[in-house]
This record gives structure tokens, C-alpha cells and sequence, in this order.
């Protein structure tokens, strides 16, 4: 059988059960979607996919000439975006999950769920054209093309590269998507999930945010999902868990590779199910909330060494945005230091306007391991330093300041006469921008408390302020 409609469709539906295909034809068009393409016999659907450039195509697992295994490696291999969708019997998920790895979108298993499968085109669809528009990138980006630049107006951005990403925010935002971000440590992963709530249909809900480095195992349950009155020793009243405080609204989960791969399956089930229990209750309740996800980690290498489950990268990676480094967006960081300087000049209540050439000379030689947090130490670490209305060189202090042996300014400077509480301070800034300011991080780094680097921190800015009081 082979059925080809007239108005151009972008579904094609591909099975040996004509009975099969004749009813997922009526459960289309009877939900106001295009009529779908029909063909029986696999031998025949690369040739329509030639002629037709479907963009979603339903895919029997198990059919006679070609399986929906080898069809897929065909359609991926030269029709990459086109978005497959797998059908297989119960008993055979395992060859389905195989099926994402390898590029299909999702899979359903039989006998199949028809609101479920018109839901599922529709997403794949949607991403279809997301990931159309996203060609567009190959040439350089301007705040120009984004649809609505105003949106965007409390953020820096003025590099190409991080245009990039802000288009792909306002492509995903008004979605249903859950989304992965990834991007090393100080890039803003957090403020640009608040971003996509903010310009999404669900922005007059809540935004909540949890890291799950620090969700113990032991509460892992109680955390997400909260508990009832009496529901264990201590249980005194009822507690809502973050999915329930994020109902509406966006629930974000920051550094999700650092769940322990032991709590993941509990993480993958209510996203699968779309729904939870409390702990000490019987009673279901519906997850109303959109998943945002962020990593600094190589996921895909979490993944391949076993420590992130794959099923639940797939679930939750609907959408995928790479934050670029700051040392790829150079074009922001001289506006990011301004910006920076204009902020800590209001909190110390200093009158320094101006950046001089060689500290934006040294600022824009930088690598930035520590990204935007390590650039808004340095501005925050010279303004406490300097004491006239310009930032220099001189303001970066002892081992933030650049090798410029041959300057005037640095002739005679001898390090090793310096004082131990010097040393151990300019020691601990330049830990604490490597780190991008995580101060947990730094102190297990230098070798201290964590109470111990605050309380050394907090006396460099009395002393700062006392010398800044004796002037």
C-alpha cells in the first residue's frame, strides 16, 4: 500500500499492517492535523523521503525487506533532521532506547496510545523547525536579528556567539521543551534558564531552582517530592517537595550530572509518568511543570563512563543550548567589566569611572577558566584596591597582575620580600577566580575551612575600607 495526499504533508507513516495505517490516517486528520503519507512496504521509503523531504516519519520496528533499525540508519545518515519516531511492542523497549541512541526522536509501544502519538508528532515536529532555524547560525549573529532585542535587555550581550544562544533561548521558550544547558562554571547557565521562564507561557508561575550536588541520597525523595503529616520520625507537618513548589511554573535542576546515578531511575519515572507520590501517601499527583536542566560537566562523557543514565539524558534533552565560554565571546567582556565596574563602585561607594588601557589590554588577554564570575572577581578585587578614579594595572595587586617584567611600573618589585599575610592573600584571590568564586571549591583547594576563608576574606575588606576611611 502506498498513499501519497495531494496537499504536501511533512508526516510520513511507515508499516506492514495497512489496517495500522488506514487508523493512525484517521486519528490525523480527525485531530486537525495534515493527512500523513502511507507506504507498506519499507523498500520504498528512502525514495519518497527523496522526493517528498518529509520531516517526521513513524517507523515500524519490526517490518519484512527493511526493520525500522536499518530504515533509521538510512534516514539518519542522509536526512539527518528528519524526526523518527519508533513503534514496538512491549517486550522489545530495549531495541527502542537503542533506536534514540542511534537518532530517533522518542519511541511508542504498541498497541499505541493516539492522544499520546498526536502529542509526540506535534513536539517533533516543533523541533523540526527549531532545528531549521538554528542553520541560520552559520553566519555572524547581531542583537539585530533577534525577534524582540528588548527582552534581552538586561543582559550583556554583543558578542555573535552569545546572539547565538539567545536565539535559540527565543526559539525554545514559548515550548513545552525541556531543555539541557551546558557550559563550564561561570557562564550563567542559571540566568539563562531564568530567561527562557521568563519569555515562556508559564512565566507568571514559579521559577525554583535546585542543585543537585546537594541533595543526599538519604532525602532525595522527601526533597522533590515532599512528605505527609506523620509520614516518618519527625514528620510533624505536611511538606510540599520542589516539583509541587514549582507547579505552574519551571522547576530547574542545576548540575544535574552530580545526582548520584543511584537516584536518577526515581528522577526518570515521574518525568516518564508525569507524575509523583509524597512520601507516607497513596495518592498520586500530576507533574505540572516544565524541566530546565544545566551541567559544567561533558555529559555525553558522564554518560559513556556510566555515571548519567542515558535513557534520562534522552527525556530530558528535548532542547539543547551550549553556553560558549567567555574567552569565545570576547567582544562582551570589556562591556561584562563596565558593567561590573559600575556595580561594585555603587556597593564600596567609590568614585572610579574609567578603565585605562592597559588594564582593558590585560583584561581582554585573559583565558577566563573561571569565566564571567573570575572577570567580575578581577573588577571586584581591583576596585577595592584602588584609590583614584581610574582602574590600571596597579589596581590588580601582586599575583593577578600580569608578567610585564620590562615595565617601568614593575622594575624593582621583588616577590620574595613580600610579607607571609600578602602573599597568602593575593594566594587566595587568585584561587578564588580560578574557581570562579566557589568558595566551598577554593577552601578544600587551599587547604582550610570553609569558615576559615570567609573570615580572611571578611578581614581584607575591613582592611580594604579602613585604608580607603584613612585617605
Amino acid at each position: 500500500m502506498k498513499s501519497i495526499p495531494e496537499r504536501k504533508t511533512p508526516i510520513l507513516i511507515v508499516d506492514d499492517d495497512t489496517g495500522f495505517l488506514l487508523t493512525i490516517k484517521e486519528v490525523l486528520v480527525s485531530a486537525g492535523m495534515p493527512e500523513p503519507a502511507l507506504v507498506s512496504d519499507s523498500r520504498e521509503v528512502m525514495a519518497l523521503l527523496r522526493e517528498y523531504r518529509f520531516k517526521f516519519v513513524l517507523l515500524d520496528l519490526l517490518m519484512p525487506h527493511l526493520s525500522g533499525m536499518d530504515l533509521l540508519t538510512r534516514i539518519k545518515s542522509e536526512f539527518y533532521d528528519t524526526e523518527c519516531v519508533m513503534v514496538t511492542a512491549s517486550d522489545d523497549i530495549a531495541t527502542a532506547v537503542s533506536a534514540m541512541k542511534d537518532g530517533a526522536y522518542d519511541y511508542l509501544t504498541k498497541p499505541v496510545q493516539y492522544e499520546k502519538l498526536v502529542i509526540l508528532i506535534q513536539r517533533a515536529l516543533e523541533r523540526y523547525c527549531l532545528r531549521q532555524g538554528l542553520s541560520l547560525y552559520e553566519r555572524k549573529n547581531t542583537r539585530g536579528d533577534l525577534t524582540d532585542p528588548s527582552a534581552f535587555s538586561d543582559m550583556v550581550a554583543t558578542d555573535h556567539a552569545i546572539i547565538r544562544v539567545l536565539r535559540q533561548v527565543e526559539m525554545v521558550a514559548p515550548t513545552e521543551y525541556s531543555v539541557v544547558i551546558t557550559g563550564e562554571s561561570g557562564t550563567g547557565k542559571e540566568m539563562l534558564a531564568r530567561k527562557i521562564h521568563e519569555l515562556s507561557n508559564r512565566s507568571e508561575g514559579p521559577f525554583v531552582a535546585l542543585n543537585m550536588g546537594a541533595v543526599s541520597e538519604t532525602l532525595f525523595t522527601d526533597e522533590l517530592f515532599g512528605h505527609t503529616k506523620g509520614a516518618y520520625t519527625g514528620a510533624a507537618k505536611e511538606r510540599q517537595g520542589f516539583f509541587e513548589s514549582a507547579g505552574g511554573g519551571t522547576l530547574f535542576l542545576d548540575e544535574i550530572t552530580d545526582l548520584d546515578i543511584t537516584l536518577q531511575a526515581g528522577l526518570l519515572r515521574v518525568i516518564q509518568e508525569k507524575e509523583y507520590y509524597r512520601v507516607g501517601s497513596t495518592r498520586s499527583r500530576d507533574v505540572d511543570v516544565r524541566i530546565l536542566v544545566a551541567t559544567n560537566r561533558d555529559i555525553f562523557e558522564e554518560i559513556k563512563q556510566k555515571r548519567f543514565r542515558e535513557d534520562l539524558f534522552h527525556r530530558l534533552n528535548m532542547f539543547h543550548i551550549d553556553i560558549p565560554p567567555l574567552r569565545e565571546r570576547r567582544g562582551d567582556i570589556l562591556p561584562l567589566a563596565h558593567l561590573f565596574l559600575t556595580q561594585y563602585t555603587k556597593e564600596t561607594m567609590k568614585q572610579i569611572t574609567k578603565i585605562s588601557p592597559d588594564f582593558s589590554d590585560y583584561l581582554m588577554a585573559q583565558d577566563y577558566p573561571g569565566n564571567i564570575r573570575e572577570l567580575k572577581n578581577i573588577i571586584a578585587s581591583a576596585v577595592l584596591r584602588e584609590k583614584t578614579d581610574t582602574l590600571t594595572l596597579k589596581s590588580l595587586g601582586g599575583t593577578s597582575q600580569p608578567d610585564i617584567s620590562q615595565s617601568a611600573d614593575n622594575l624593582g618589585e621583588d616577590r620574595s620580600l613580600w610579607r607571609l599575610d600578602q602573599v597568602e592573600k593575593e594566594h587566595i584571590l587568585a584561587v578564588l577566580a580560578k574557581t570562579g568564586d566557589n568558595r566551598t571549591r577554593a577552601a578544600k583547594i587551599l587547604g582550610i575551612g570553609r569558615k576559615t576563608l570567609l573570615r580572611k576574606l571578611k578581614s581584607y575588606a575591613s582592611a580594604a575600607n579602613a585604608a580607603d576611611t584613612e585617605i
